[in-house]
C-alpha cells in the first residue's frame, strides 16, 4: 500500500498490518468490514473522508453506473451491506437529486 512512510499519501495510521509485507485499511479485514476512513451511514450519506490521499484500490473502485456500467465490486459491497446492487433505472433519479 502506498502509506505515507513508505513514501506514498496514504495516512499510515489508518491502515493495520495484514501481513509483514503488506497493510490494509483499519476495519477492511473483518467479517463486517467498515473502513475507518468511510464517514456517514452507509445506505443513506457516506464518503471516504481521505478522498484525496485515498490508496489504489480505493482509486481503482469505481461506483456502478456511475461511468454507463456496472461495477461487480460496488454490486459486492452493496449486497454485503444489505443493500440490492444498483441497476441504470435505479442510478438515473438518484442522479437528479
Amino acid at each position: 500500500m502506498e502509506t505515507d512512510l513508505a513514501g506514498g499519501i496514504v495516512p499510515s495510521a489508518l491502515t493495520e498490518n495484514l501481513d509483514p509485507h503488506r497493510v490494509n485499511m483499519h476495519g477492511t479485514n473483518t467479517y463486517e468490514p467498515r473502513c475507518k476512513s468511510l464517514v456517514g451511514e452507509v445506505g443513506k450519506a457516506a464518503h471516504c473522508g481521505i478522498y484525496e490521499v485515498r490508496p489504489s484500490p480505493c482509486h481503482d473502485l469505481q461506483p456502478a453506473w456511475e461511468y454507463g456500467e456496472p461495477s461487480p465490486q460496488c454490486d459486492k459491497a452493496r449486497i454485503k451491506h444489505g443493500m440490492q446492487p444498483l441497476t441504470l433505472d435505479m442510478w438515473e433519479p438518484l442522479q437528479r437529486r
